[in-house]
């Protein structure tokens, strides 16, 4: 039942990735006053690229043709073993968060050695922008989940939402300011304004994007769409797991898979309205931000270390 539930996470993340992605930009249309494109926008173009032959650069090597399957499969993997329909993780061993901060890390860490890998400077600039990303909000998230660990006795995350969901993580203090923190590394891993690329430069955006075409770049496009729904998931799971199922039981898993698509659906929501409501800046300035977070995530271990 569990592998079931396993499986049935990760497709229907996959599958409903770029419909989020197509509600957010529908939500920025309205709210900068245009139409906007159809929700359903994501699904006609990764069809269309799907369909076209693959162009690939002279210079580019084995690293640049792993490099769509692995970012998207990474995430697909996470997927899986996130608690989201229950209190527990349906594979205990994906949902261990170590597993997952490595699973989280491999695909920056390929998405960038493409980019050098590839023979543009310009994809090679925008590697380096999506690495500068992760060093800023990489340590805040790694921090949150050492905290929730030690409150919640394991590094599973279903044992944390367990805890949580049941109020027995231990200092109350330390556990809300950390879920401030995670809410707010989240945001940030999400890719959201200020921490987007700007979509005008083609040439920097996402990194190696620039450089595929095709199947490989539907499948880029749609690890990105299933990043930010995984990213969301995981806030989610760990710290508003309130009416996930308590047992593998059908009914209550079904109960569970609405609720968990009622709470992602606001989170994603009020992300996108943050988002229309803050300004670009420039990459330089963005550890201005995020040191912001690391000291809020700080401040959740000293709670913890003192108790309350």
């Amino acid at each position: 039942m569990t592998i079931i539930i396993a499986i049935l996470q990760a497709v229907l993340l996959v599958a409903a990735a770029p419909l989020a992605s197509g509600v957010a930009r529908k939500i920025r249309a309205k709210m900068h006053s245009r139409t906007g494109t159809s929700v359903l926008q994501d699904y006609y173009d990764l069809a269309k690229l799907w369909r076209r032959c693959e162009v690939r650069e002279g210079g580019s090597g084995l690293v640049s043709r792993i490099a769509p399957p692995v970012f998207l499969g990474s995430f697909a993997l996470i997927a899986a073993g996130l608690p989201l329909a229950m209190q527990a993780c349906p594979i205990p061993l994906l949902g261990d968060i170590i597993t997952v901060l490595y699973l989280m890390a491999l695909p920056r860490f390929i998405f960038s050695l493409a980019a050098i890998d590839s023979a543009g400077s310009y994809t090679a600039i925008g590697g380096i922008r999506e690495l500068l990303v992760g060093v800023l909000v990489e340590p805040s998230l790694m921090l949150v989940l050492f905290v929730m660990a030690v409150a919640a006795g394991s590094t599973n995350l279903g044992i944390m939402a367990q805890a949580v969901g049941t109020l027995t993580a231990y200092p109350f203090v330390a556990v809300v300011v950390a879920g401030v923190a995670c809410a707010m590394a989240c945001y940030i891993e999400m890719g959201k304004l200020p921490f987007d690329l700007a979509e005008a430069e083609q040439e920097i955006q996402e990194g190696p994007l620039a450089a595929y075409s095709g199947p490989s770049l539907a499948m880029l496009k749609l690890g990105v769409s299933v990043k930010q729904l995984v990213v969301a998931s995981l806030f989610v799971a760990v710290f508003l797991p309130f009416g996930a199922a308590q047992a593998p039981d059908a009914g209550a898993v079904l109960i569970g898979f609405l609720l968990y698509a009622v709470k992602v659906a606001a989170v994603l929501l009020v992300a996108a309205v943050i988002e229309n409501s803050v300004m670009r800046v420039r990459y330089k300035y963005l550890g201005r931000y995020t040191w912001f977070v690391v000291g809020i995530a700080s401040l959740s271990l000293v709670f913890l270390v003192i108790g309350i």
